[in-house]
């Protein structure tokens, strides 16, 4: 699958898209950064872990739930559109779910956990459509989008996330 037009979905996930390297499988992708995340967060002791880098800000803990409650999101997205539903959906207030998800009340490995369990069956969905699927178009938040955006904003989405622990969270 190649990389959708940018016309195709809303211009706000344009940054998250142009992080993600050159690949010919979006879905390997999907997987490999996923491994790559859980070694990052996996390598943290609990108290980096659970620290944010100023006040008011996320944890790490945060931007993992984060990151898994956006693909959720996303995949519901790509799910409802590519089945033709046109039902418009709404958005998400992302700093609502974060205050109440407790994410630094949880267990580092149940997150993990967690996590792999979701990007599989992110992936799994993903395998599953056909190409009717990937381009079918339905509005969310007042835009619309392609079906074939969400496995690139799913993915460019978690790489800002982690470049933002890395160099504001550990230094790196």
């Amino acid at each position: 699958m190649k990389r959708p037009n940018p016309a195709l979905y809303p211009a706000f996930y344009e940054k998250y898209v142009d992080l993600i390297p050159k690949t010919d499988n979006i879905l390997a992708e999907l997987h490999n950064q996923m491994m790559d995340t859980i070694d990052l967060v996996t390598s943290l002791d609990d108290e980096t872990l659970m620290s944010a880098y100023a006040p008011g800000k996320w944890s790490i803990l945060d931007i993992l739930v984060h990151l898994m409650d956006a693909e959720r999101v996303f995949t519901y997205r790509a799910l409802s559109f590519s089945r033709g539903d046109k039902t418009p959906l709404p958005g998400f207030e992302e700093e609502n779910w974060a205050k109440e998800a407790r994410a630094n009340d949880r267990k580092i490995l149940n997150l993990v956990k967690e996590f792999s369990l979701l990007r599989s069956s992110t992936i799994e969905l993903f395998n599953s459509f056909d190409e009717k699927m990937w381009l079918q178009k339905g509005t969310a938040n007042g835009n619309e989008f392609i079906v074939s955006s969400f496995p690139y904003i799913i993915c460019g989405h978690e790489i800002h996330h982690r470049n933002i622990i890395e160099e504001r969270y550990i230094g790196k």
